[in-house]
């Protein structure tokens, strides 16, 4: 799109013709030009005959005189809404109910309190005083296990000892050493006979724990968020739509994948916890994106070619960590006849878009819904229920990029869902930090060091050993402007893992204790990568780009380029 005014004596892009009001501003879309009631202001002489990278004039802040702005981590620029937007804008949501956790589980850990494992496994019928109602044991998160149905949790050793205890349609009043025919609670690593539960219910499914509301329901919105970029990424201009522009960055996504893994079954393997802790492999596979986009943004500049090599990587690796989820961490042996529902609930995503229905809420409340369950009850991890119908949402044509700011003035239905769902989610995480990361400073141990090793190590060796066969063995190329300074510098970025590699662990070890405890401390302290990705740029001379709001722009939309 091309805007053309004119402020002042001086042309630029923007254009007020003689004798028009200071308030009136044409605006040009392609052939067609509209004129629009706006308040309008001098350009800063900074941006004065600069081009504005294909952004509509709602983006400028010019356009908003009286409002000031400020750039959140995921790069648009919002106005000023006090501490709260602030917050949700940059992440720092999921931070805060991190600390939170950990800040409560010590101090509870300390003076012999329930207190985090009681908020974990609440029974939100309570609130309405519906709720099962049961005393509080003193106990760690590992030393039980959850029976179905209750809110009563049985001694784990009674578990693995295949103690029988009551299923959850009969009635009964639990009693040390009671067995009932028939019905066993699950030991260390198994899932209920259903194959579902999460934190305190492991071993049996509570489907009105708070535990379980957080990391298998709301949770699926953060997903089907991810997913949504993965796939506009897929689209025309998007930054997967070309694999030959994209094929170094993708190797280099495989090397970020398999570099953390093979660093973490070799630790496992000569610590000699292979049999315990190798099913965590994938959780230093993980790259939180909106953290590692904010490192890189301090590292490299707003405009650097690597901040546009690590979308792409970060989108990739999504993609690969949903399939990873889908396909090694099903909560019980996968039943693929209820995979009919999904293809049911696709189908029926697909009728409404041919009605050309638009509300993402007859989406969401129907097809979605029916996908979840039918997740739910193949044994995939429900969290990535509603994935399958995001492909099938109405939606533009072609991707702005990752993080593009004129996608806020898109109103398809798929963006739309974006648009509303976005600061919910940011809640959503903040609450799953408080409900996963409340793990005792003690529990650091081997698993804490694996998932360390994988990701501040394996990490920048896969990325940046994959990208020198892409340009070695394959004869592909570097964006323009890196080298390996910036490739080394960026594979330490990637290593922070946070998010992803937290809700891993619980997805791979599912009954809270020890183990699960430790390979949590090691997605937590995966910030660490941080500040080593700025000790590493510091050695290695890397300098940051100066921080210009266009180049941030093109860089943005033009991921793939």
């Amino acid at each position: 799109m091309v805007l053309v005014a004119v402020s002042g004596s001086q042309k630029t892009r923007f254009t007020q013709p003689s004798g028009m009001p200071t308030a009136m501003l044409p605006i040009t879309w392609g052939h067609q030009t509209e004129t629009q009631s706006v308040p309008f202001r001098r350009l800063p002489s900074a941006a004065i005959g600069r081009p504005l990278g294909g952004r509509a004039i709602a983006d400028h802040p010019s356009y908003y005189p009286n409002q000031r702005y400020a750039r959140s981590m995921s790069g648009h620029q919002t106005s000023k809404g006090g501490v709260i937007r602030f917050l949700i804008d940059n992440s720092l949501l999921l931070v805060i109910g991190a600390v939170a956790a950990l800040i409560w589980a010590n101090l509870a850990n300390r003076s012999g309190s329930s207190s985090y494992q009681d908020f974990i496994h609440y029974d939100v019928r309570n609130l309405w005083g519906g709720g099962e109602h049961h005393p509080p044991s003193p106990v760690s998160i590992g030393d039980h296990t959850a029976v179905p149905g209750g809110g009563e949790s049985a001694p784990a050793d009674q578990a693995a000892a295949g103690t029988n205890v009551p299923h959850e349609d009969e009635p009964h009043e639990d009693k040390p050493g009671e067995n009932v025919p028939g019905e066993n609670v699950p030991g260390e690593g198994e899932p209920d006979e259903e194959g579902h539960g999460e934190g305190h219910d492991e071993g049996g499914h509570h489907w009105y724990s708070l535990g379980f509301l957080i990391n298998d329901v709301l949770m699926a919105l953060f997903f089907a968020i991810a997913a949504k970029e993965v796939w506009e990424s897929l689209l025309p201009g998007g930054a997967l739509s070309n694999p030959r522009k994209a094929a170094t960055p993708l190797l280099a996504t495989f090397g970020g994948i398999a570099g953390p893994a093979l660093f973490y079954l070799a630790g496992a393997y000569m610590t000699g916890t292979q049999a315990e802790l190798g099913q965590g492999w994938a959780v230093p596979c993980a790259t939180d994106i909106a953290f590692s986009y904010l490192v890189a943004r301090l590292i490299f500049g707003a405009g650097h070619p690597a901040i546009a090599f690590l979308l792409l990587l970060a989108i990739a690796d999504d993609a690969a960590g949903l399939m990873i989820l889908a396909i090694f961490y099903p909560s019980a042996p996968i039943e693929p006849i209820w995979l009919l529902l999904t293809a049911t609930a696709m189908g029926l995503a697909w009728l409404l878009r041919r009605l050309k229905v638009h509300s993402h809420w007859f989406y969401i409340l129907g097809p979605g819904v029916l996908s979840w369950f039918s997740f739910y009850l193949a044994h995939i991890h429900p969290a990535l229920g509603l994935v399958p119908i995001i492909p099938l949402l109405p939606a533009a044509t072609s991707d702005l990029g990752i993080f593009a700011k004129a996608e806020l003035q898109r109103n398809d239905t798929l963006n739309e869902f974006e648009h509303f769902w976005k600061t919910p989610v940011e809640c959503i995480l903040g609450l799953f930090g408080l409900a996963n990361a409340g793990v005792v400073l003690s529990s650091v141990g081997t698993g804490t060091w694996l998932v360390l090793a994988g990701l501040l190590l394996g990490k920048p060796v896969g990325i940046t050993a994959m990208t020198l066969l892409a340009e070695k063995g394959f004869r592909l190329q570097k964006p323009a402007g890196m080298d390996y300074r910036h490739v080394v510098t960026l594979g330490m970025v990637a290593g922070i893992g946070f998010t992803v590699a937290l809700f891993v662990s619980v997805a791979a070890f599912k009954i809270p204790g020890a183990t699960q405890d430790s390979v949590k401390m090691g997605a937590l302290l995966s910030f660490g990568a941080a500040p080593l990705a700025i000790l590493i740029a510091k050695l290695l001379s890397v300098r940051a780009d100066s921080d210009d709001e266009d180049d941030d722009e093109q860089t943005e939309s033009g991921v793939a380029a």
